[in-house]
């Protein structure tokens, strides 16, 4: 029996020493293979010489994800528009899209990744200005040109030659705020700001000079820190002050709670807001709290100018709901990017920085836009009111010095056709 146990256990090896030689072989030939392709469209996946990348990023997650998701669902309405007619110098155009979770330090990773690894000659972004401030100085500094669709702080823009905006700036946002509250009568202004959030402070700062321009008086100033949920303290003190119009340049986050609580304090003075209202979260918060207060934006569903009738259209049936002012911004951008690209005839960074600083009179979404030495886009403000839990259109608000021009019957320039 024993000679016969070390023939079965010397055939046993055997075989285990030719599996392991086949498995070694084709472990050698796998090393050989190519991986599959991944397929191009939106979103990652391996470059083609017929396509055209653009890097975007975005806070679609975080805190003030509303913001971020509706720029993507704009760029990915204009991506389908310029993709269906053509493309861009005869390619097709993919979108790369980088979530930064609303964190300026994830943002300045993800920027640096577009840059890197998937070679972007330009990058639209960011909606938050605290996290275009940091990401813009890569940009600069790596000679990529950066978009950003509704970052609104002045000091965005001052970053340097290479970082565009198609919204509007704080400092007008601010004064088109206090024009409002002066011109529904209100005299006695106080001013609640986030002092963690450029935005909120750069907003604070030019209400609260305008309004005192206009002739009206600031009687309270208080601050928060984004995150916070409770501001019974500070609305305790600005109901001291006795004012008549408070005004909150926060995120829709804070604006919803803090009228909730001002309310709860018999505090029933009209609040008004700017563009970080513009969510339909605002109301899923603050609720009735928010009736018949103001905020003043980019654009609106409803307007009269046809190209944003044409646009709020597209979307509806895109996406199946109603675009904010945050949709139409990105569409806007992607068109201006895209239209920059093709008129530069080149994917070169350089030639496409000129381009989009040569952008005038372009049609879009969010009305005439038109990149002034700054590189900064003059346009109107829209004050909206919220009435029956949506906000409606009360008035634009034209830059200092403008008259009101005819309705545009244009469609969007550039790639639109």
């Amino acid at each position: 029996m024993t000679p016969m146990r070390r023939d079965v256990s010397s055939a046993k090896r055997a075989q285990f020493a030719l599996l392991v030689m086949l498995l070694s072989l084709a472990g050698l030939a796998s090393c050989g293979r190519k991986a599959p392709p991944t397929p191009s469209g939106t979103g990652r996946g391996a470059r083609t010489e017929s396509e055209i990348v653009i890097g975007s990023y975005m806070g679609t997650t975080g805190p003030s994800a509303t913001f971020g998701q509706s720029s993507v669902e704009g760029m990915e309405l204009a991506l389908a528009e310029i993709n269906d007619k053509g493309g861009v110098l005869g390619k097709k155009v993919r979108l790369v899209v980088e979530d930064d979770e609303g964190k300026p330090e994830v943002a300045k990773n993800v920027v640096e990744k577009l840059i890197e690894q998937q070679k972007v000659p330009v990058i639209v972004g960011e909606v938050a200005s605290k996290c275009s401030l940091g990401a813009a100085d890569i940009c600069q500094k790596s000679g990529i040109p950066m978009v950003s669709p509704a970052s609104t702080s002045p000091k965005v823009t001052e970053k340097g030659d290479y970082i565009f905006r198609v919204c509007f700036t704080d400092d007008f946002q601010g004064w088109a705020c206090a024009r409002l509250a002066y011109d529904l009568g209100f005299q006695r202004a106080a001013v609640l700001v986030d002092n963690t959030n450029d935005y909120s402070i750069g907003l604070g700062d030019s209400f609260s000079t305008a309004f005192q321009q206009f002739g009206g008086s600031v009687v309270a100033e208080e601050n928060f820190a984004e995150g916070d949920k409770d501001f019974n303290a500070q609305l305790s003190k600005i109901k001291g002050s006795d004012p008549d119009v408070i005004f909150v340049p926060s995120y829709y986050q804070e604006a919803g709670l803090i009228a909730t609580q001002a309310r709860q304090q018999a505090m029933n003075q009209t609040i008004i807001g700017g563009d970080g209202w513009d969510s339909p979260k605002l109301t899923e918060i603050g609720g009735k709290a928010v009736e018949e207060c103001y905020f003043v934006t980019h654009s609106y569903s409803a307007a009269e100018e046809p190209v944003m009738q044409r646009f709020a259209k597209a979307y509806r049936l895109k996406h199946g709901h109603e675009p904010d002012a945050l949709a139409a911004l990105g569409f806007d951008a992607l068109h201006i990017v895209a239209d920059a690209i093709q008129r530069a005839g080149s994917v070169d960074p350089k030639a496409i920085r000129d381009a989009l600083a040569q952008t005038k009179d372009f049609s879009g979404a969010t009305g005439s836009i038109t990149m002034d030495e700054h590189r900064n886009a003059r346009k109107p403000a829209y004050a909206l009111l919220i009435k029956d839990g949506k906000p409606v259109f009360f008035k634009k608000i034209l830059p200092e010095g403008e008259t009101q021009a005819p309705a545009s019957a244009e469609k969007p320039t550039g790639t639109t056709g």
